[in-house]
């Protein structure tokens, strides 16, 4: 580029077949939309009072000035672009973000900045995408990590919306997929002006994908500040829980409650006042696994009934939004979820910056590269079993000083892996730069 000119991949190829096979069938099936989206909400994956933004339709109208859209599929993602978010609004452009999930939504607006628009990602099909694109008219498009669209990136791309992945990440399970269909992912690929990989490894994949333009920037889940907490809701638990043994489980995943009961049952005669703190990742799972502990001849309480933890309380579930930063104040252990059962694991980053020692299972695929330098450096403790969660749990619960050498070298590990935010901000500097100029030109 030169000038402050960007320039733009070449979009206007013949698509493959099994992109335009795609297209139709999102185009016939259409009119079905109505079916799918009255079964989400019947399992309430759906906001009722927003059914029309997966139409493409919105009650808000587009402000005036250069636009630039957001796109994260669900809280994970949204969470790791708040401060992108940030630092592109104080450049005072106006910022669209698009989610997948009513608990991103419900999250986006409790940490979006003022003026920030969310809206739910249209459904896939060229109808709505082209009335949401006609009506947003965004003047460049992020993408986050690897929730792709075919329609929205064509149809995009065909408007000469500029794109751009950041945060990329290909796991494994998606690269060996996306290689059976070579000809679909690299065509939406040469859709993206750039894409900006959160490691060397990832970067590699997408290379091999047909991706022609990559840089390696550094994960942005990296640079996520320390998770907020309602100063008086913590002092009311911190109240309650007094001078009790405090661990915790964070973004739990069904099937990974039971081993974190049995672990509590166990260490009780040990420590006769232990409290067990639950987050589970979905916050509607609360009252079932309260019967888990109350099977297991446990006391549980529920957070979203109202109730703080009580002396006689073994269990106490937090089965609401936006509350993590609570969790991870209160407990000096930490078991990250979805990592027993086979999720992919949950970003650890947010407890260790509060000072907290993290335990993980093996199965950690979406963070592979940040748990194993964790690991490494002693930052971070693989745990694959109950015996051996209890016998870990136990012996940092009455050992400070290993508990202060493990969160030492995960901050440091974090620290050195850090700095993802401003390697893409500089990344995307020259298309900002770009759209004042194409601005400014409109308006003279």
């Amino acid at each position: 580029m030169s000038q402050g000119v960007v320039e733009r991949p070449m979009t206007a190829e013949r698509l493959p077949l099994s992109l335009r096979a795609y297209r139709l069938a999102t185009v016939a099936g259409a009119p079905l939309a109505g079916l799918l989206l009255s079964s989400r909400l019947k399992r309430g994956k759906e906001d009722p009072a927003r059914l029309a933004e997966r139409r493409g339709e919105s009650k808000i109208p587009r402000p005036d000035g250069p636009l630039i859209w957001i796109h994260g599929a669900s809280v994970g993602e949204v969470a790791a672009i708040i401060p992108l978010i940030e630092r592109i609004v104080a450049k005072e452009f106006n910022v669209l973000l698009t989610s997948g999930t009513v608990t991103s939504a419900k999250l986006a607006g409790q940490w979006l900045p003022p003026g920030v628009i969310h809206q739910y990602v249209p459904l896939d099909a060229p109808r709505f995408a082209a009335r949401f694109l006609n009506h947003w008219k965004p003047d460049l498009g992020l993408f986050t990590e690897s929730d792709l669209w075919p329609n929205l990136i064509l149809m995009s791309a065909e408007r000469h919306i500029p794109l751009i992945l950041v945060n990329g990440r290909v796991s494994e399970r998606s690269y060996n997929r996306w290689r059976h269909a070579p000809g679909m992912i690299a065509a939406l690929l040469r859709r993206f002006d750039l894409c900006l990989a959160q490691s060397a490894a990832y970067a590699a994949r997408y290379r091999d994908l047909g991706a022609p333009r990559i840089s390696t920037t550094g994960n942005l889940k990296l640079d996520v500040p320390e998770p907020a907490a309602d100063q008086d809701s913590l002092r009311k638990l911190q109240a309650a829980i007094g001078g009790r043994t405090t661990i915790a489980a964070a973004s739990t995943h069904a099937g990974e409650e039971m081993p974190l009961i049995e672990t509590h049952r166990r260490l009780r005669h040990t420590f006769p006042r232990l409290l067990t703190i639950i987050a589970p990742r979905h916050p509607d799972r609360g009252p079932g696994i309260v019967e888990i502990a109350r099977d297991a001849g446990l006391t549980a309480s529920l957070r979203s009934r109202g109730k703080l933890p009580e002396a006689q309380d073994d269990i106490y579930v937090v089965d609401t939004l936006g509350e993590l930063g609570l969790v991870y104040r209160l407990a000096p252990i930490v078991f990250m979820g979805g990592s027993l059962a086979s999720h992919g694991g949950q970003n650890p980053v947010e407890p260790i910056k509060l000072g907290a020692a993290v335990l993980h299972g093996p199965h950690v695929w979406n963070f592979a590269e940040l748990y194993e330098a964790l690991d490494t450096a002693r930052g971070a403790e693989l745990i694959g079993d109950v015996g051996r969660l209890t016998v870990r749990v136990g012996a940092l619960l009455t050992d400070a000083k290993e508990r202060a050498a493990i969160t030492g070298a995960a901050r440091e590990t974090v620290e050195r892996l850090g700095g993802a935010l401003e390697r893409t901000l500089t990344a995307l500097d020259p298309y900002f730069m770009q759209i004042r100029l194409e601005s400014r030109s409109s308006h003279a």
